[in-house]
């Protein structure tokens, strides 16, 4: 299965994204990387490498960042990793991993995750 990784500034936002994943796809192979590692608000390098690290199998892992530096340090590891099944989701944080997280779970190749999840990107919530 597919793992993925939510990346964001604040701790309790990627916490959340992750626990609505969940809700949706229960057995997801799933981490949340949000803030520094005393809990305060920022990306942590050592955060982000070490959940990524723990959901990695061998269909890759998709990580899913809000903005800034979380895109910026996760490029860096990509780059780092670029031997590694390793994608960026260039789409809304939640949406994004709601919908990668049931693809996931549905079995969808590493690609496939990041597709659908960036389709997100296109999707109005109020139709005028």
């Amino acid at each position: 299965m597919v793992g993925l990784v939510i990346v964001t500034h604040s701790p309790a936002l990627a916490e959340g994204v992750v626990e609505t994943c969940r809700m949706m796809a229960k057995d997801v192979s799933i981490m949340a990387a949000g803030g520094m590692e005393n809990g305060a608000f920022g990306t942590s390098y050592a955060r982000i490498v070490h959940a990524i690290d723990t959901v990695y199998g061998a269909d890759g892992v998709v990580i899913l960042m809000d903005a800034g530096s979380a895109i910026l340090t996760v490029e860096t590891i990509v780059e780092e990793r670029k031997d590694e099944l390793l994608r960026m989701a260039d789409c809304p944080v939640v949406e994004g991993s709601v919908v990668a997280a049931v693809a996931a779970v549905c079995g969808a190749p590493l690609d496939e995750v990041v597709r659908r999840a960036e389709e997100t990107r296109r999707v109005a919530k109020i139709d005028d």
